[in-house]
């Protein structure tokens, strides 16, 4: 064997996650303690990915919520805005974000709130709109991401009656019919949904599960609080243009050659109007 030394290349670094109890507190580290992503710099996508999907209903990773909505400092999310800063639009299971960061120059006087169960996803949503508020100030100012399962825990995050749009877009399908529970879209569901839109504002709805598709559009029009908003009217809608195009799995749907299928729904007035006296009547 030569006694001569080789140049051997160094390690590749490799990530260690840890799951924080609330995104932001906690640092993403390589395992020598350098920061993956330093604040205001685009995160890489490689080193937040995360299983497709959790399910939601035995979810249980030390995530905290607040009491009731009157509990958050909206401010933390919402820094820039004055008055009241409470979430207008939600994008439930944002994923890496796609849609909540094309919302916000669309929709500027809006606050666009991403929600994402998955720890790690989550914390590349704050990075990238971080990332992009840093990058062209004034900005991106109205979009914010928080963990949460929103199956579970909406009602400590929202107030009743302050949503103009809610967004679900590319779900999990749960083929079983055992685990159609976990579903996002079902009827008790969509009452909480109108709960929490204001008459008038619209549920978006969309996935490349055509099954799923039924599912939701059964579902959806079976309840007494949605009127389906006819598809030659609802694709005006510019929302509509970036559910479709603007989601990761949208893209991937679309590099695949597959369809997609989607539908709006607008929330009607109730008679009498829901309320916490007859919430569960």
């Amino acid at each position: 064997m030569s006694d001569q030394s080789v140049d051997l290349p160094p390690p590749s670094k490799k990530a260690k996650f840890s799951l924080p109890p609330t995104i932001g507190l906690e640092q993403y580290t390589f395992t020598d303690g350098e920061a993956i992503t330093q604040e205001n710099a685009m995160p890489q996508k490689k080193y937040y990915r995360s299983r497709a999907h959790a399910n939601p209903l035995s979810f249980n990773d030390n995530l905290s919520y607040p009491l009731d909505p009157q509990s958050i400092d909206w401010t933390t999310y919402y820094s820039e805005i004055k008055g009241a800063c409470h979430p207008t639009v939600l994008d439930i299971g944002c994923g890496f974000g796609g849609l909540t960061v094309a919302l916000s120059p669309l929709l500027p006087s809006s606050r666009i709130m991403g929600m994402e169960i998955r720890a790690k996803v989550c914390e590349y949503v704050r990075l990238r709109i971080m990332s992009l508020r840093n990058e062209t100030p004034g900005t991106h100012h109205n979009a914010a991401v928080i963990r949460a399962n929103t199956m579970k825990n909406l009602l400590n995050f929202i107030a009743p009656g302050t949503l103009e749009k809610i967004f679900i877009c590319f779900p999990d399908p749960h083929f079983k019919a055992k685990n159609h529970r976990r579903r996002i879209v079902t009827y008790d569901l969509l009452t909480e949904y109108a709960y929490f839109l204001s008459p008038g504002s619209k549920l978006y709805l969309i996935t490349d599960v055509e099954e799923l598709h039924k599912w939701h559009v059964e579902k959806s029009d079976s309840h007494e609080m949605f009127d389906r908003i006819p598809d030659d009217e609802a694709i005006k809608d510019p929302c509509v243009k970036l559910m479709i195009e603007t989601t990761e799995e949208g893209k991937k749907v679309e590099r695949s050659g597959s369809s997609k299928y989607w539908a709006v729904y607008r929330r009607v007035e109730a008679t009498p109007p829901v309320n916490e006296a007859n919430f569960f009547s």
